[in-house]
């Protein structure tokens, strides 16, 4: 049944449980999930997600796609890293005399 199977991760050929395109097919050992969205579709909304302003057949899409892309998931940690250093707002006040040996370094 050749329009069951899809171009799966590398050269192999998986079946999954309905027609699908090279990017949405992911090999889960002998199991088989069908990822309905696309990584370029995930980075383009990792934000939305964060901020919880996904909808929520998006969020459980993506929430999917997470649980077997190991590539997006790194993306999602990263990003959830930088909001939670940068984000807080915290201020840090530079050491005495910082200022001044950073701007002797300078040409």
């Amino acid at each position: 049944m050749r329009d069951a199977l899809a171009p799966g991760v590398g050269s192999a050929w998986i079946r999954g449980p309905e027609k699908v395109r090279p990017a949405e097919a992911v090999r889960l050992g002998a199991d088989m999930t069908v990822i309905e969205i696309s990584c370029v579709e995930v980075w383009r909304e990792i934000s939305n997600f964060l901020e919880g302003s996904v909808d929520p057949e998006l969020r459980a899409r993506m929430e999917a796609h997470f649980a077997v892309c190991s590539n997006c998931k790194a993306v999602l940690d990263g990003t959830k890293n930088v909001v939670k250093l940068i984000g807080d707002g915290q201020a840090f006040d530079a050491p005495a005399g910082f200022s001044a040996r950073l701007f002797s370094k300078l040409p």
